[in-house]
């Protein structure tokens, strides 16, 4: 029996790194793909991270230096890129989602009923 795949759901503009981050700081060095899925896994199957932007991303919080990347082995011929957290991310992580916090209470009082 085929499962029925929810729509699409979009990633706020602004808040794909911030999502980066908090996966990173949440479980650790991990390879894009890891961090895609886990994202995937923990919003249950609502926001879905493709390839075109996750490693965009990816090489832009790498440039800022909220991250450090390696190749690590990941088999015969194979390695993996392993995204780490740094301290400098771990500080952007608390403000980001302290602004997020701050946007998202003042989109719910608009659109609340009055």
């Amino acid at each position: 029996m085929l499962r029925k795949q929810a729509p699409k759901t979009e990633i706020p503009p602004g808040t794909l790194e911030m999502l980066i981050l908090r996966t990173l700081k949440r479980l650790g060095p991990l390879h894009g793909y890891a961090i895609a899925k886990s994202i995937q896994e923990t919003s249950e199957e609502v926001l879905r991270v493709e390839e075109g932007s996750l490693y965009p991303a990816l090489q832009r919080i790498l440039l800022k230096g909220w991250v450090t990347a390696e190749w690590v082995p990941s088999g015969p011929k194979r390695r993996n890129r392993v995204y780490r957290l740094t301290a400098e991310g771990r500080k952007r992580l608390e403000g980001e989602i302290t602004a997020y916090r701050r946007v998202s209470l003042a989109i719910e009082r608009v659109i609340e009923p009055a």
